[in-house]
């Protein structure tokens, strides 16, 4: 696949426009590749504003790193757990609290949340089961009907 274009050398800058303007006048040559056509001295470029501040050099150091207390895992799982199986999330969220109170990690907010969240939910399980075995017992054994 050939075309007319392929021969042509395409490093050199395009011609210049036509000149305009009174005879005798042509357009300034446009500047060669690779420099650009800086205003005369004490002008700055169209478009520009000046430079208010020089750019910032290197800040100061920088602090040292702080060092943060882990979080304990058990007292995540316990507040994982208090809502998927809440009597593990109970039993989590103690067993972790004496592990922080031992350690000093962080965690013990979740630790207490896994506690309420798993107690409380254990209760309503445990009140719904009771709930259920009372009407269970009321229908077969037919003492609380006429």
């Amino acid at each position: 696949m050939s075309t007319a274009d392929e021969n042509i050398y395409r490093g050199d800058p395009p011609p210049p426009p036509p000149a305009t303007g009174p005879p005798g006048y042509g357009q300034p040559a446009p500047a060669p590749y690779g420099q650009q056509g800086y205003p005369p001295p004490g002008y700055a470029q169209p478009g520009y504003p000046p430079p208010a501040y020089p750019p910032p050099g290197y800040g100061p150091p920088g602090y040292p790193p702080v060092y943060v207390r882990p979080t304990n895992t058990m007292a995540i799982l316990a507040l994982v757990m208090a809502f998927v199986f809440a009597p593990a999330g109970l039993i989590l969220g103690i067993v972790a609290r004496k592990q922080i109170r031992r350690t000093g990690e962080d965690g013990d907010g979740l630790a207490l949340a896994g506690i309420v969240v798993g107690g409380i939910m254990t209760a309503i399980v445990v009140f719904f089961i009771v709930l259920w075995i009372i009407a269970f017992a009321a229908v077969t054994n037919g003492s609380f009907g006429p």
